[in-house]
């Protein structure tokens, strides 16, 4: 970096920002003009301050504010339905027992009255129909019966974990249904005599 000239008429090249001239003056001081604009800025502040005119909100920072408070209600309302606070608990749906005090299940999945009346003849007429089908018929059966009833039960012991689990609860719906298809076709078969 080189400056204009030294003392002597000489260019000399600077190496240091020490080593520049501190007493250079601006080409143009735009302090006074700054100055006076904040001092002008504080006085009319300051005026209408005193004087008590505030300006009124506008029709549109209204409807903002109750847009927000719109807003801000409805997310309250939803947070405290969806997630208790304090460790409040979530309500849980009812339960129905079906069969046996283990078999309780989300009464959502059974509220059908017919399912229930049908399920309960079928489970009843299930003896007497079984004897009309061939040995190894009632053996199949008894072993389809026996695992779908097991995944049930393991299936409403992982749902009592994780209540909340989709694929669990869809899970549980299939495994009463398979139930339903072995019973219906124990039934039908044993009404025909033929094998299922």
């Amino acid at each position: 970096m080189n400056t204009p000239n030294d003392n002597d008429g000489t260019k000399k090249s600077v190496r240091s920002l020490r080593e520049l001239s501190m007493d250079i003056p601006p080409p143009r001081d735009l302090w006074p003009n700054i100055s006076a604009e904040i001092s002008k800025s504080a006085q009319t502040a300051g005026g209408a301050g005193k004087s008590g005119s505030r300006a009124m909100p506008s029709r549109m920072q209204w409807l903002a504010l109750a847009a927000m408070v719109a807003t801000l209600a409805v997310g309250m309302w939803l947070g405290r339905t969806l997630f208790p606070v304090n460790g409040a608990s979530v309500q849980t749906p009812p339960v129905a027992i079906i069969d046996a005090p283990g078999n309780v299940i989300n009464a959502a999945y059974l509220k059908d009255p017919r399912y229930i009346k049908q399920h309960a003849e079928l489970v009843r007429s299930l003896e007497e129909k079984m004897k009309s089908l061939p040995p190894d018929t009632q053996k199949k059966v008894v072993a389809s019966l026996d695992t779908i009833r097991k995944s049930i039960a393991d299936i409403q012991a992982a749902l009592g974990k994780d209540p909340g689990n989709a694929l669990l609860q869809g899970l549980l719906v299939n495994s009463y249904q398979d139930e339903m298809r072995v019973l219906t076709a124990v039934h039908e078969a044993g009404d025909t005599g033929r094998e299922i």
